[in-house]
Order: structure tokens, then sequence, then C-alpha cells
């Protein structure tokens, strides 16, 4: 990795090519649904369905409770959807990262092309996968409860750090897919395995030892426990855990970029 970077190295990246980002990120965007009949409304179809058959499983077939309650099915539905949401947004992420470098070989070999800027493109694209979920999420929550809580407002202060962790992630593994192309093939295993061990489906409280220091350790639960608490239960986050997870993800973010820039000179001769 290189030793010359700072801190702010990767800030002053995507801000010089802010206008090159915006235009990716809106051309990948749209060339997902080009050519389907149903265009970007897919892009709501599919949380609704997800939303729908996750639901009807985990109520109905499986009988799920939580934290030893049986809330209604409305409010089931709430709480599952948010952290369906925050692993949709990591699994797009993840899953993507390995073939950004491998699957665009013609813009690597452009020594003008600015390359570290296609994980934060799909990083982009899939931000705006979860925007759409969360206006889905505040329509059924309108239908069904009313009015969310004021502290809703709050949740970028948790999603802007869970961003940026996702960023340096996808960082590490654009540059690793490039040399070891079965990352490509592991990666999704650990976007599945990172379900089960998050509490997408399952609340914190619920947990014991040792299990729940293994789920503690998962990226996404912070964000998805903090995102319920003032989503649904109208409470403040938890500032000192979401200002240490914050520090966390700068440190990610800057390490995923340091190494990106270190191992990006070989990318032409491998490709």
């Amino acid at each position: 990795m290189r030793n010359d970077l700072s801190l702010l190295d990767p800030v002053r990246s995507l801000w010089r090519h802010r206008d090159l980002l915006w235009q990716m990120i809106e051309r990948d965007t749209r060339s997902r649904y080009r050519g389907s009949a149903g265009g970007m409304f897919w892009s709501a179809i599919n949380p609704l369905l997800m939303l729908a058959v996750y639901t009807f499983f985990f109520t109905e077939v499986f009988n799920a409770r939580w934290a030893g309650a049986a809330p209604p099915k409305a409010d089931f539905a709430l709480i599952l959807f948010v952290g369906l949401l925050l692993h949709g947004l990591l699994a797009e992420s993840f899953v993507r990262a390995p073939q950004l470098i491998v699957g665009q070989p013609n813009l690597v070999r452009k020594v003008v092309f600015p390359v570290d800027i296609l994980p934060a493109v799909a990083l982009g694209s899939a931000l705006f996968h979860f925007a759409v979920g969360l206006c889905i999420w505040f329509a059924f929550f309108v239908f069904t409860r009313g009015l969310p809580p004021p502290t809703a407002l709050l949740l970028p202060v948790i999603v802007v750090p869970f961003a940026v962790m996702l960023l340096g992630f996808a960082w590490f593994l654009c540059s690793l897919g490039v040399y070891l192309r079965d990352v490509g093939q592991i990666v999704p295993f650990l976007v599945a395995v990172l379900m089960f061990v998050s509490p997408v489906f399952y609340p914190v409280e619920a947990l014991h030892e040792p299990f729940l220091s293994v789920v503690r350790l998962s990226p996404l639960t912070l964000p998805i426990e903090q995102a319920r608490a003032v989503l649904i239960e109208g409470a403040m986050p938890d500032w000192l855990a979401l200002a240490k997870y914050s520090a966390l993800a700068v440190a990610v973010a800057w390490t995923g970029y340091a190494w990106f820039q270190g191992t990006r000179r070989g990318f032409a001769d491998v490709l």
C-alpha cells in the first residue's frame, strides 16, 4: 500500500470526479432495467415482493416471534424490512465489487480514467435502490401506523457511516477480485452468511453467548439495531456507539482506498 496517502485523499478523489461519478451512477441504474417492460418500476416491485414473501413465511409458515412476543403482521413486516433493506445495500455493493475492474478492462487501460470511482458507482446505485425501498417502507408505515416518529429524520446519521464502511470494503474487494478471481465466488456466500449472523430476522436481545459475540462483530448489527430504534421505536440513537462505528468506518474506508491505490498499478498487466 502507498504510504503517501492522506486521510482526505479518498474524499478529494470522489469530489474531484463528482460529475462523472453522478453520470455513471445514473447510467448504471438505468442500464439495469433497459429493455424490460417495467423499466425503473421494477426497483419498487422487487422490494415489495421481497417484503411480502419474507413476511408471509416468517409469520405464517415459521410462526416467528420477536423477543418472545408475536407482534401484528404489519409491525413484524416493518421490523423485518428495515433489516432486509440494510442487508440488501451491503449485498449489492459486496457482490458487485469483485467484478468491477475485471468486467471493464477497457476503462482500466485508459490512463486518464479514475478507476477508483467504480466502487463508488456501484455503491451509489445500491443506495438508489435502498432509497426506493425506504420510500416503500415509509408508505407502508403511514398506511398501517400513521406518521413515523420525529427521530426517523436521524436515519442518515446511521446510514452514512454504514455506506462509508461499505465503500472501504468495496475498494478492497474490487482490487482483490483482479488478482484472485475466486473472490467473486466466495463473496455471495459470505453475504448470505451475514444475513443470518446479523439481526435481520431476530433482535439482538434474544441471543445468548457465544453467538451474541459473533453477531456483535457483524458490520450490519449496529446499523440495523439503530435504524429500528429511530424509525420504529422513536428512540434516539446510541451516540457513543455510532461515534465508535463511524471512526471504524473511516478507518476501513481509508485502508480499502490505500490498498486499492497500492495495487492498481498491476491491473492492466493482469487483465
